[in-house]
């Protein structure tokens, strides 16, 4: 177990824990096969999804010829049943952010919970919960970082619900209506009407899950984020950690996780990330992003400079907002 996850140093400057944390091998234990198990179920189907996403081309061009000709049948017919398999995809998309939410919980219990004394125990000995969150958070910023790229989403949706609008006002039978009901096109509307639909999900849920449970101190949730950050911080700006890792996908995983895990903080924490108090170390974090070819982190950089909660309160240090600023 220690060769998965080793206790390397801890500075007395600012008690910032260094950890090598193996993303790519670790295994459950007994104690966490249970969760383990319930949250795999949940991450196989990530893969399939995020490839379907990558995927999705819209029905942009049917639904252009039926708006440029109301009078022809044909297209409009043509039009709705491009639309129609296409909202069925993102139906799919939204019940699977339900799914992440749930399996986000069922981590962040053990990850949280009093039985060890520090973060630093937790990810020591539940290192393969840990791997399991940091593919949820490598997930969450893939799926915002396709869905930001792809306007045909938002458009093949209002279409759908426009021409549905307009069905019901005639009276005419709407095959595919059966696929999303009102209330639930009203759901997918909410969820894609935000610029970072998955991330807003693992936002809200991790909120609720420090409400709902009372008993738990604040700190648990967000010592367990920090700490997930500054592994994730030592290990990429440490070459002789870094060369553990046997592929440069780990590398990207690695900046993902960082990057999540921090955008998670700064919206649990009452001051965010990016205050003087925040247990995140952000300037080395922001020099560790900047530090990585150009084309490979913008994404990840424009995640902190939109997507955050706290980075333009009058707080935050100029410095980091200085560094966040340059292009």
């Amino acid at each position: 177990m220690g060769n998965l996850l080793k206790v390397l140093t801890c500075t007395d400057l600012e008690q910032e824990p260094n950890f090598f944390l193996d993303f790519e091998n670790a295994q459950p234990t007994d104690a966490e096969r249970e969760v383990w198990e319930q949250v795999d179920l949940v991450l196989k189907d990530a893969r399939g999804v995020l490839d379907e996403l990558q995927a999705y081309k819209g029905a942009g061009q049917e639904i252009r010829e039926a708006i440029q000709n109301p009078g022809d049948e044909a297209l409009q017919d043509a039009a709705w049943a491009a639309v129609v398999h296409l909202v069925g995809k993102l139906k799919k998309f939204y019940q699977f952010s339900q799914r992440l939410e749930a399996a986000l919980h069922s981590l962040l219990g053990p990850l949280t919970s009093e039985t060890y004394d520090d973060p630093t125990q937790h990810l020591e000995r539940e290192q393969a919960l840990a791997k399991q969150f940091a593919e949820i958070l490598h997930f969450t910023l893939r799926f915002d970082e396709l869905k930001m790229t792809n306007p045909a989403i938002q458009n093949d949706f209002s279409y759908y619900r426009r021409t549905l609008s307009r069905m019901r006002i005639n009276n005419t039978p709407a095959e595919g209506e059966n696929e999303v009901n009102n209330e639930m096109a009203n759901r997918i509307s909410l969820f894609y009407a935000d610029a970072t639909p998955m991330l807003k999900t693992l936002s809200d849920s991790t909120t609720k899950f420090v409400s709902e449970n009372k008993n738990l101190p604040i700190e648990n949730t967000t010592d367990c984020l920090s700490t997930m950050a500054s592994v994730c911080k030592v290990m990429l700006e440490t070459p002789e950690y870094r060369s553990r890792f046997t592929s440069e996908e780990t590398v990207s995983f690695c900046l993902r996780v960082m990057v999540g895990v921090i955008i998670l903080y700064d919206y649990v924490h009452p001051v965010g990330a990016f205050s003087k108090s925040s247990k995140i170390d952000m300037k080395g974090c922001i020099k560790v992003l900047r530090d990585q070819p150009p084309n490979s982190v913008e994404g990840l950089l424009n995640a902190l400079r939109y997507t955050t909660k706290h980075l333009n309160d009058e707080s935050t240090n100029k410095t980091i907002k200085s560094m966040l600023q340059q292009q």
